[in-house]
């Protein structure tokens, strides 16, 4: 397996970003994956949370807030973002390869991770595995539990292998289509994603819209909607990797997560290597819709 950058780049001169594609291979395949590069300094590796509308863009204006003190690199997940993507069984594990890839054969070398949703959930298992790979960790609202694993309270059913099997068929792209119309995406932000009512305007829907759009888009989504991207089954699981963490870290949550999500946020600012600063308001994608005071609260501890 081989990981390299490609040459292609265009320079986004409002913001002073630029954006790059990477290639990785695995299991044979070569899979695009988008990269946005900001900033001057210490480099810091951003990490998407997944969701159905998942792409390195929820970074954008944090990245544009940061970028007078660090090299942001935003990248887009496997399975996720705004490139097409093959048809691959995603699972945990694939994930957790690509980090290991990104952290020890590119030429990234971060002094610190951003990790948001269920990036930061690898991340906490990866560096349990891996202590030392990087001197510091910041978790944003980080989860480990799919939509469906939590509404049945971490009971993985046998019926969730047949949902995704359903999905990977030719009519799954019509049960996918079904899944990710305007109200389904209006009523998943507004129940736990953003806090703002209505956040997802005409503008920001239609750009939200384009990532379900991209050719295979439903496989990974699908297997993160039944639990197959989970880096843990349980919470005890979860807490015992993260006591293993050595990087310094900082979790970022707020009073008004989704209920199960925030029990385990709390489970997790109880270990005495996790810092914990509660944000005022925000939900489950507080980086995206409230940039300024996590950009203000990452300064302050780095």
């Amino acid at each position: 397996m081989a990981f390299m950058t490609a040459t292609a780049t265009s320079a986004v001169p409002a913001t002073g970003a630029t954006t790059d594609t990477l290639l990785w291979q695995w299991q044979g395949r070569n899979i695009e994956l988008g990269l946005t590069r900001q900033g001057s300094g210490p480099a810091l590796l951003m990490l998407p949370a997944l969701s159905t509308i998942s792409t390195r863009q929820e970074f954008a204006a944090l990245q544009e807030m940061l970028a007078d003190r660090f090299t942001t690199l935003a990248v887009d997940w496997p399975g996720f973002g705004d490139r097409p993507r093959p048809f691959i069984d995603w699972s945990a594990e694939t994930l957790l390869a690509f980090v290991d890839h990104l952290l020890t054969a590119t030429d990234i070398r971060p002094a610190g991770v951003v990790a948001a949703g269920h990036a930061g959930g690898l991340m906490m298992r990866y560096l349990g595995d891996h202590p030392g790979s990087v001197e510091r960790l910041i978790l944003v609202a980080p989860t480990w539990r799919g939509p469906l694993p939590t509404m049945t309270r971490g009971d993985y059913k046998p019926w969730f292998a047949r949902v995704r099997r359903w999905f990977d068929q030719p009519f799954g792209r019509t049960l996918y289509w079904l899944n990710t119309r305007e109200w389904c995406i209006h009523r998943m932000a507004d129940e736990h994603v953003y806090a703002t009512p209505r956040y997802l305007n005409a503008e920001r829907m239609a750009i939200k819209r384009r990532v379900p759009a991209s050719p295979g888009a439903r496989h990974a989504s699908i297997r993160f909607v039944t639990g197959a991207l989970d880096a843990f089954r349980t919470r005890d699981t979860a807490l015992a990797a993260m006591r293993r963490v050595s990087a310094r870290t900082l979790m970022l949550t707020t009073p008004h997560m989704p209920r199960r999500s925030s029990e385990n946020m709390e489970a997790l600012a109880t270990l005495e290597n996790v810092e914990t600063r509660r944000l005022p308001h925000g939900k489950l994608l507080v980086h995206e819709e409230y940039p300024a005071d996590v950009a203000e609260v990452i300064r302050s501890w780095w």
